[in-house]
């Protein structure tokens, strides 16, 4: 965990929306760290930011529970963000539809995208937002659904292709927190996965998302 707040408070730059892989940079140290040292300070893994390893740093805040932090770092490193205005756009200088691999952090030149078109940074984000922070997690033939999205997020849906089958995942925030209740066709999934069912058929999986894992009533007459 102190890693981790050390990391936002040197490393995160909300105003220049980017994540430098490291603080300082290397550049007058008689000690040699390898090639890296050949980048100008601020540029790619010399103290830049390098993609892979911010968005691994939103996949660590998810799996915290920390869905909020996790979001801000993901938004701040999305190409269609960083380019929602002409303003930024002509900071960032790269396609608002293709993750860059790095962006810099050199003096004058803080903000501009390099490598783009990079399909190992852009596959990690896609599957940290599914996974970690939607928490749509496939096991075999079975769903499980962990999300951990931001408090004031009311909810989200997805849509699955299981074969045949089409199953609509419904989530809805009923308050703070990670808790999660889960049902399929309005059954009851005590711990928390669906088995996939390749029938043809429509499914619907519905979510709650609360401070405490909700218990279904029974009734004692049943007994």
């Amino acid at each position: 965990m102190l890693a981790l707040e050390n990391a936002k408070t040197r490393l995160v730059h909300t105003d220049d929306s980017l994540v430098q892989l490291l603080d300082p940079p290397f550049n007058t140290s008689s000690e040699n760290p390898g090639y890296i040292m050949g980048y100008p300070p601020g540029v790619r893994e010399n103290g830049g930011q390098y993609t892979h390893a911010a968005v691994w740093l939103a996949q660590a805040y998810a799996r915290l529970g920390r869905g909020k932090d996790a979001v801000r770092i993901l938004q701040m490193l999305n190409p269609a963000e960083r380019t929602s205005t002409a303003e930024r756009l002509a900071q960032y200088r790269g396609e608002p539809y293709a993750v860059a691999a790095d962006v810099s952090f050199t003096p004058g030149r803080v903000g501009i995208a390099g490598w783009t078109w990079y399909t190992g940074s852009a596959g990690w984000m896609y599957r940290v937002w599914l996974e970690d922070v939607l928490g749509f997690r496939l096991e075999g033939s079975r769903l499980r659904m962990a999300p951990n999205v931001p408090d004031d997020w009311p909810g989200f849906e997805l849509t699955y292709r299981h074969g045949s089958s089409a199953y609509r995942i419904v989530v809805v925030r009923d308050s703070a927190g990670n808790a999660v209740t889960m049902q399929c066709d309005g059954k009851m999934c005590m711990e928390n996965y669906v088995d996939l069912i390749d029938d043809g058929a429509p499914h619907r999986v519905d979510i709650d998302i609360s401070a405490e894992k909700l218990v279904p009533v029974t009734d004692s007459r049943a007994n």
